[in-house]
């Protein structure tokens, strides 16, 4: 049986947790104090995801880049791939907040979004 050590970002408390696994399964998961800790725990040791967030070019604003983010979770090992995608993105301004600036990045079916407005320049 496999072990592994997590801290919980599922709340502010910050648990120190163990997980056992068997076969790629997590079997038990103990130190957590709520709820949220056991399914961090499973999530992370089975199909770990992130939000990613990060700038693209802006072209014609007043501001020379825009700070983006995708919409949901993305699988880990697609991190890389996502930002080397966003290096090659330039939005025309004025850009909306929300504004997809790159749908379904690689392929993940999660689009990436503004989080910011910025104006055209006049």
């Amino acid at each position: 049986m496999e072990k592994a050590q997590l801290i919980c970002i599922g709340c502010p408390l910050g648990c120190a947790l163990e997980a056992e696994l068997e076969n790629g399964s997590v079997v038990r998961v103990s130190g957590n104090t709520c709820k949220n800790g056991e399914k961090y725990a499973r999530k992370e040791l089975t199909n770990p995801t992130r939000i990613v967030t990060t700038t693209v070019r802006v072209t014609g604003g007043t501001i020379p880049v825009v700070s983006v983010k995708t919409a949901a979770d993305i699988p880990k090992g697609q991190i890389f791939a996502c930002v080397q995608a966003l290096g090659a993105v330039e939005v025309p301004a004025p850009v909306a907040l929300g504004q997809v600036v790159l749908p379904n990045v690689c392929g993940t079916g999660v689009d990436v979004i503004a989080t910011k407005a910025v104006a055209k320049q006049e």
